[in-house]
C-alpha cells in the first residue's frame, strides 16, 4: 500500500511512500519519511478525487520510517485550507504545510512542567510583593510560575522565596495548563448602540459561515461587542480565534480577555517561547485551547472545531505576509471560515476599501458603531500649515504645536507625538563634499540611530558606527543629519520640556515584548507625560489620560507610488489621532502638513470619512484596481543587474495574449537593490472575472526556467510596490 506524503519543503506535490506492513495511516497523520539521506517529519496527504495511485515499481519506493501516533493529526479542514492557499498563492503546498508545522517542539515528547499552588501558612516576613502574590493565588489553583509573577506584578524570585518558605508548593502540571474560562462572569454594561450591534452580530455568528464587518469609530467599544460573539461560540463548546496585527496589542487584549472571561487566552506569536508554542499547538489540535489570540500565523493552527474567527484592526497592513508564502491573513481568514463553515468578524475603525465594497455589495453584513463608549467625544482635528507656522531652524515642531503641548501638560494630561520614521535622521551627509552614506547592499540610505551610535539599513540590517570624519573627503566634524526621525523629535521635546516624563516607542528600541508591555502599562497609568512614537502607537491602544495627539509630518505617506497610499495615510492618521480623548478627557489632534488642502487631510479635519472613501472607491473602479480588478506582482532578482533585467524581459515576452489581462513591465523596482540582489518587477492587471491563477500557471510553465542565482517570485494581491 502506498500513500501520498507532503513534506514541509518547496516541492511541487506530495511524494508516494510505502506503508509499513500491518500499519495504517490516515490523511493528516504525521510520519517520518526519508528524502535522500535526511529524515523529515511530514504529513500524510490525500489524492485528488478519482486519481489512481501512480504505477511505480515497489523497489523504487521508499517506506515510511515512523508513524507519529502521539502527535495529533491535522484535521480535514486544515488539509483543505493548505491546498486552497497553495493554489491561490501559486506556492508549493509543502511551504503552506511548513507554516502549519511551525512549532517544532509539538513533535517532540513534552518536557515535564511544574507549577505552584497556595498550600501553607503565610511567611513570617511579609512584604507588599509577597502580599500581592498571595492575593493572586488565593483561588487555590495551580499557576505557572511566570504567569503568577506577571499577575502579581512581581519578579519570579518572589515566587521562589514563597516556595522556600513553604507558603507555595511546587507540583507537576499537565501538558496543557490554563486557567478555566468563566463564561458566567459579569459582562460589561453595553450602551444602547452597542447592545443593538451585539444583537445584530449574534444573529450572524450563531453558526455557519457568514462575514460581518464591525465598523465603529475609535473608542466605540468594538471589542466588547465582539466579546459577545466569542462568548456565544465558547458556550457552544467550540474554539474561537482572534487575530491581532501586532504583538504589542496582545498584552492589553489579554488583560481585557481576563477581565471578561476570568482567564487569558492562549497566545500565538513570534514572541512566545518555542516550548510554549509547542504546547499551544498541541492544545489547539486536541481541542483543549478554546480561545486563542495571535498574529496572522495563528490562522494556520490545527483547529479541529473552530467556531469563530475575529480579525481585529482588519485594515492593518501587518496582515500581509510577503516572505515565502505571500498571503493576506484577512482574506485567508474569510476562506478558512468558509471551508470550516464558521462565522468571521472583521473589526476596524477604518475598514479597508475591499471590506467596505464587499459590505456594500451584500457579501458582508455591515454593523456600525457611530459614537464613543461612555458618551466620550471624538477628538477635534486641526491642521498646522507649516508654510505659515514653520518651526525654528533645524527644529521640526511648529510653535503652534509646542504651545498646545505646554497647555496640555499644564492641565496634567498626556501628549502623543507621532512620526512614522524610525531612528534619528533618514540621511546623513557631508557638508563639505556632499557625500551621503548609502548601504553597500541596498539602494537605500543608511539611517542614523544616534541613541545606538550607528548608521543602519532598514532593509538588510547592515550597520556601521557613526564616523567622526567623512570617508570621502576626510573632513572632520562635517557630517550632518538631514530630516527628522522619532529620536530627533525626542531630542527636541527634551529641549522644550526638560521636566516632562518622556518615553520613546519604536520597534527598533523595544528589546522585548515584556518591556514593551511594561511601557504601555506605565502610559496607561499616567506615569508618562509625553509619548513619542512610530506607527506602533497607532494600533488600538487605550490611553485614558491622552488628550493631545500631534502628527509631526502628515505628508510622509502620501508621496508614494502606491494605489493605496491615500487610504493607508487616512487610516493611519485616523487611528493615531483616535487615541486622544477616549475617556473623560476631551481630545484634540494637531496635524502638521504642507498640504492642508489635500483630500486626505481635508477629510480628517472635516470628519468626513464617507466622502473621502467614495472618491477613493470611484478612482479604484475607474482604474480597474482592487477590489474592482485583480493584481499580481512578479519579482525577478539576481546577483547582477544585467542578468535580472535580461531574464525579466524573457519572462515578459513569454506572456500569453489575453483579452482581460494586461502585463506591465518589466521595470526596475523603486528599491532596485536589496541585500546585494538586483530587482525587476512585472505587474499583472486583470479584470475581476479573469482566471488570474490559471493564466499565471500557463505563462510561467512556458517561460524560460530561471538559471544560476536568478529567482522569480509571485505575489498575488500585492500590497508593496517597492
Amino acid at each position: 500500500m502506498t500513500v501520498p506524503v507532503l513534506l514541509p519543503l518547496a516541492l511541487p506535490a506530495p511524494y508516494d511512500y510505502l506503508v509499513p506492513d500491518g500499519a495504517r495511516v490516515e490523511p493528516g497523520q504525521f510520519v517520518v519519511v526519508p528524502l535522500g539521506p535526511v529524515h523529515y517529519i511530514a504529513a500524510v496527504w490525500r489524492r485528488p478525487e478519482g486519481e489512481e495511485p501512480p504505477k511505480i515499481a515497489r523497489k523504487k519506493l521508499r517506506e515510511i520510517v515512523e508513524i507519529l501516533d502521539d502527535v495529533p493529526k491535522l484535521p480535514t479542514v486544515s488539509l483543505d485550507f493548505a491546498d486552497w492557499v497553495s493554489n491561490y498563492t501559486l506556492t508549493s503546498p509543502g511551504m503552506v504545510l511548513r507554516m502549519m508545522m511551525s512549532a517544532r517542539s509539538a513533535f517532540e515528547p513534552p518536557a515535564p512542567r511544574y507549577g505552584v499552588r497556595l498550600s501553607g501558612p503565610p511567611p513570617e516576613r511579609m512584604t507588599p510583593a509577597r502580599a500581592r502574590v498571595l492575593e493572586a493565588a488565593k483561588n487555590g489553583l495551580s499557576w505557572v510560575k511566570s504567569s503568577l509573577a506577571e499577575a502579581a506584578g512581581v519578579s519570579p524570585s518572589v515566587i521562589d522565596g514563597l516556595v522556600d518558605a513553604g507558603t507555595l508548593v511546587a507540583e507537576p502540571l499537565p501538558d496543557w495548563h490554563a486557567m478555566p474560562l468563566d463564561l458566567a462572569r459579569k459582562r460589561a454594561t453595553l450602551n444602547p448602540e452597542q447592545t443593538e450591534a451585539a444583537t445584530e452580530l449574534l444573529k450572524h455568528t450563531g453558526g455557519g459561515f457568514a462575514v460581518s464587518l464591525l465598523d465603529g469609530v475609535t473608542g466605540s467599544g468594538k471589542t466588547e461587542v465582539y466579546f459577545e460573539a466569542i462568548a456565544q461560540c465558547l458556550e457552544r463548546g467550540q474554539q474561537a480565534l482572534v487575530l491581532l496585527p501586532e504583538i504589542a496589542l496582545t498584552g492589553q487584549f489579554l488583560a481585557r480577555c481576563e477581565e471578561r472571561f476570568g482567564a487569558r487566552p492562549a497566545e500565538w506569536h513570534s514572541g512566545v517561547s518555542p516550548s510554549m508554542r509547542g504546547r499551544v499547538w498541541r492544545a489547539v489540535a486536541e481541542n483543549k485551547a478554546k480561545l486563542v489570540a495571535g498574529a496572522r500565523s495563528a490562522l494556520f493552527l490545527p483547529f479541529p472545531d473552530l467556531g469563530l474567527i475575529v480579525v481585529d484592526e482588519e485594515h492593518d497592513q501587518a496582515y500581509k505576509q510577503e516572505d515565502r508564502v505571500a498571503y493576506q491573513a484577512r482574506d485567508m481568514a474569510v476562506v478558512r471560515g468558509h471551508l470550516g463553515h464558521c462565522p468571521v468578524v472583521l473589526s476596524s475603525a477604518t475598514p479597508s476599501i475591499e471590506s467596505l465594497v464587499n459590505a456594500d455589495q451584500g457579501r458582508y453584513r455591515h454593523i456600525r458603531l457611530g459614537t464613543r463608549y461612555k458618551a466620550a467625544s471624538l477628538p477635534a482635528i486641526q491642521t498646522v500649515d507649516m508654510r505659515k507656522n514653520p518651526p525654528e531652524r533645524r527644529h521640526w515642531l511648529s510653535p503652534v504645536l509646542i504651545e498646545e503641548m505646554a497647555a496640555t501638560l499644564e492641565r496634567g494630561e498626556q501628549v502623543l507625538l507621532f512620526l512614522n520614521r524610525r531612528g534619528y535622521a533618514p540621511v546623513t551627509l557631508c557638508r563639505k563634499c556632499g557625500f551621503r552614506f548609502e548601504c553597500p547592499n541596498c539602494s537605500a540610505w543608511l539611517v542614523e540611530h544616534r541613541f545606538r551610535h550607528r548608521l543602519e539599513c532598514h532593509h538588510c540590517g547592515k550597520f556601521m558606527p557613526i564616523p567622526h570624519e567623512c570617508p570621502s573627503c576626510g573632513a572632520e566634524e562635517s557630517l550632518v543629519a538631514c530630516g527628522p526621525g522619532v529620536e530627533r523629535i525626542a531630542e527636541e521635546v527634551a529641549e522644550h520640556f526638560p521636566e516632562a516624563r518622556r518615553v520613546l516607542l519604536s520597534s527598533d528600541l523595544t528589546p522585548s515584548i515584556s518591556e514593551l508591555r511594561e511601557t504601555l502599562r506605565e502610559i496607561e497609568e499616567r506615569e508618562v507625560d509625553i509619548i513619542i512614537g512610530t506607527q506602533l502607537v497607532a494600533k488600538g491602544h487605550h490611553f485614558p489620560g491622552l488628550a493631545l495627539v500631534g502628527v509631526v509630518d502628515a505628508d510622509l505617506g502620501l508621496a508614494q507610488g502606491d494605489p493605496r497610499a491615500a487610504e493607508r495615510t487616512f487610516q493611519l492618521l485616523s487611528q493615531v489621532t483616535g487615541r486622544a480623548g477616549r475617556d473623560a478627557i476631551k481630545g484634540r489632534g494637531l496635524i502638521q502638513t504642507y498640504m492642508p488642502e489635500h483630500p486626505v487631510i481635508a477629510a480628517l479635519v472635516a470628519g468626513d470619512r464617507d466622502t473621502f472613501l467614495d472618491r477613493e472607491i470611484a478612482a479604484r473602479r475607474d482604474a480597474g484596481l482592487p477590489p474592482f480588478g485583480r493584481l499580481a506582482a512578479i519579482l525577478v532578482t539576481a546577483g547582477s543587474r544585467e542578468a535580472a533585467e535580461a531574464y525579466a524581459r524573457e519572462v515578459a515576452r513569454a506572456a500569453p495574449e489575453a483579452e482581460k489581462i494586461q502585463v506591465l513591465g518589466p521595470a526596475e523596482a523603486p528599491l532596485s537593490v536589496i541585500r546585494g540582489r538586483y530587482r525587476f518587477r512585472l505587474l499583472v492587471k486583470a479584470t475581476r472575472e479573469a482566471d488570474l491563477q490559471t493564466y499565471l500557471r500557463v505563462w510561467l510553465a512556458q517561460a524560460p526556467k530561471a538559471k544560476g542565482d536568478i529567482r522569480l517570485t509571485v505575489d498575488i494581491d500585492p500590497y508593496s510596490f517597492l
